[in-house]
């Protein structure tokens, strides 16, 4: 049977048909969905962690327990869980065990733009790169019988392109993958000098033998299109290269990337008047073929930075531009991303953003919005759960100058406090900090596509479990200033913005309303929540005098008509936040009837 996949979807099937019996990740794009659709196969255990360190970790124990295990992740988040990989890299596997890194040229949804088949050179483990859905599919079946055969974990990069787009995907049947008996390895698992020294000569002759097998493997291959300009690229740069040049040139197409075939690549460069190693992010390929003595044209051709599509290739190689459409710029509304009708963020950035003493510390997920207009609410973003910690070194600075009246607002989402925030808030407790520190707490992990996190009540499954009580966890961390607020109430945010200025101590608020995209619990966990998403407002036409004051909040729902110079609601995605109504000096907005 076949079926049309992204391939996220095909790395879910993949795995079923692997027989990996358990698998775990924390969301982010592009990757999130691999679990998703992974959940959908009940012969695999499938699980959210609170991060990506605890999730490869709990894949590192069912490996050692005997099982197939899998744990998937956007790239950055490999840097979370760099610390165990790099010592299951010594230890090697029991049952077969592959981390996917899903990488993200050109940054649509990230902060940096990292390139992690680095962390395989580095981590000294097998490197895999599939340049489409079946390819995601089939080579994720074979990458298990890699990671078994030469004991060792396998990271298995896609990018943004591979796991979006879509593609017919020939299904298999699923391996019966019997869980290998537990035996006690203590030698081999337990790593502590002694043992990792010896380990580290285990880890060199395991990549003596990969290097056999990259030049054997049909993962890579070489095209022969009978001409004298060679493409070498893996991964989505294979699939660009190809619908730019088609077989107007020859090509080695890479699928194992760690080790490189040298013996591939040397044999398949002789005689060439033009080699191009077509690759995005760093020069990954280019500078093994450079070791090896191959000229090529790579990163001084092409960009540095971003997506290898047709276009860019067609431009630097054949110095021609694809037929596009002209837009005319000026025609074109600036439409930057905003926060949606309702989100409970909207109504603290607003008061928070007319605090002139106010530095804000940011993080990862939708509150970073607040760095635009109209908020103007945050100063500085690094990486997950960081908002706390740089937000606390931050304000010990500013108070070495005693006229200084800076006060630092650190600012992270309910499931960032869960990945890593919580350290951070340690630390500052424990470092006597005095940070103002915002948990912004809408009960799901909403930047991602609303996933379920330790403070929903639900967990991947479906099944009801534990609610982490953040104020709770808040206080026994050692926090004596704690409030919870309902953020929608802009009396109730500037008052306790007020209390929390005043002090000298670190302090918590934590916002308390539901991310207006969360229906799915609506009668259940939503009930406690009086009108939530039940009503509406709307402008007295007679009384708005156009004077913008409720456009300051943000919100889309707002409609200001040039002509009439007033405001009038979008009825359909306004759902009663009643933000805008507080902020009217007219009284012209009321509920509806």
């Amino acid at each position: 049977m076949k079926k049309v996949m992204t391939g996220n979807e095909a790395i879910a099937r993949g795995a079923y048909e692997a027989g990996v019996k358990f698998a775990s990740a924390y969301p982010g794009t592009p990757s999130t969905e691999i679990l998703e659709n992974i959940a959908n196969y009940k012969e695999i255990m499938s699980e959210w962690a609170p991060n990506e360190k605890v999730a490869i970790e709990a894949v590192i124990g069912a490996s050692i327990a005997g099982a197939r295990s899998l744990a998937s992740m956007k790239h950055v988040g490999v840097n979370v869980a760099a610390d165990p990989l790099f010592t299951f890299a010594y230890t090697g596997v029991t049952g077969g065990m592959v981390l996917i890194t899903a990488d993200e040229p050109g940054m649509h949804s990230s902060q940096n733009e990292q390139d992690n088949r680095n962390y395989a050179k580095f981590a000294r483990i097998a490197l895999m790169e599939p340049a489409n859905s079946q390819e995601a599919k089939d080579m994720l079946v074979e990458a298990f019988d890699i990671s078994e055969k030469y004991d060792t974990p396998v990271l298995f990069r896609i990018t943004t392109r591979v796991s979006h787009s879509k593609s017919l995907v020939e299904l298999g049947e699923r391996i019966n993958k019997e869980v290998i008996p537990y035996e006690k390895k203590f030698n081999k698992y337990v790593a502590i000098p002694a043992i990792g020294r010896q380990l580290r000569h285990t880890v060199e002759d395991r990549m003596n033998k990969l290097a056999e097998f990259t030049e054997q493997t049909k993962l890579n291959y070489f095209v022969d299109n009978k001409k004298k300009d060679l493409v070498i690229a893996s991964g989505m740069s294979y699939e660009f290269a190809w619908e730019a040049l088609g077989d107007s040139v020859d090509y080695i197409k890479l699928g194992f990337t760690n080790p490189l075939p040298k013996n591939l690549l040397a044999k398949h460069a002789e005689g060439r008047e033009r080699i191009y190693v077509i690759e995005e992010n760093d020069p990954y390929i280019e500078d093994f073929c450079k070791t090896l003595g191959i000229k090529v044209f790579g990163k001084d051709l092409f960009p540095y930075t971003g997506e290898m599509t047709p276009d860019v290739i067609k431009k630097y190689v054949l110095s021609t531009n694809m037929e596009s459409f002209e837009v005319e710029a000026d025609k074109v509304v600036n439409r930057p991303p905003t926060f949606c009708s309702g989100c409970p963020h909207r109504g603290f950035f607003y008061q928070l953003g007319r605090r002139k003493n106010a530095v804000v510390s940011g993080d990862i997920g939708c509150y970073s919005l607040a760095v635009g207009e109209p908020y103007n609410s945050m100063d500085w973003l690094i990486c997950m759960g960081a908002s706390l910690s740089s937000g606390h070194g931050a304000q010990k600075i500013f108070d070495l100058d005693q006229d200084n009246k800076k006060r630092v607002v650190s600012i992270l989402g309910d499931s960032t406090f869960f990945h890593t925030g919580i350290n951070s808030l340690i630390n500052t407790v424990y470092n006597k900090g005095n940070t103002i520190n915002v948990i912004l707490d809408n009960r799901i992990t909403g930047m991602t596509g609303q996933q379920d996190n330790p403070g929903s009540g639900y967990n991947l499954n479906g099944e009801v479990t534990e609610v982490m009580d953040i104020k709770k966890i808040v206080e026994a961390i050692g926090v004596k200033h704690v409030r919870k607020i309902n953020p929608n109430n802009l009396e109730e945010v500037k008052e306790t913005l007020d209390w929390a200025f005043g002090l000298d101590e670190v302090s918590v608020i934590i916002t308390d309303w539901p991310c207006v995209l969360k229906k799915k619990y609506m009668d259940k966990d939503l009930e406690s929540y009086e009108n939530v998403f039940r009503t509406k407002n709307m402008v007295l036409q007679d009384k708005c005098v156009g004077c913008k004051a409720c456009l300051r909040t943000g919100c889309p729902s707002l409609v200001f008509n040039k002509d009439l110079k007033k405001v009038s609601i979008d009825s359909a995605s306004c759902v009663g936040c009643d933000v805008c109504l507080q902020v009217c000096p007219f009284d012209a907005i009321v509920k509806e009837a």
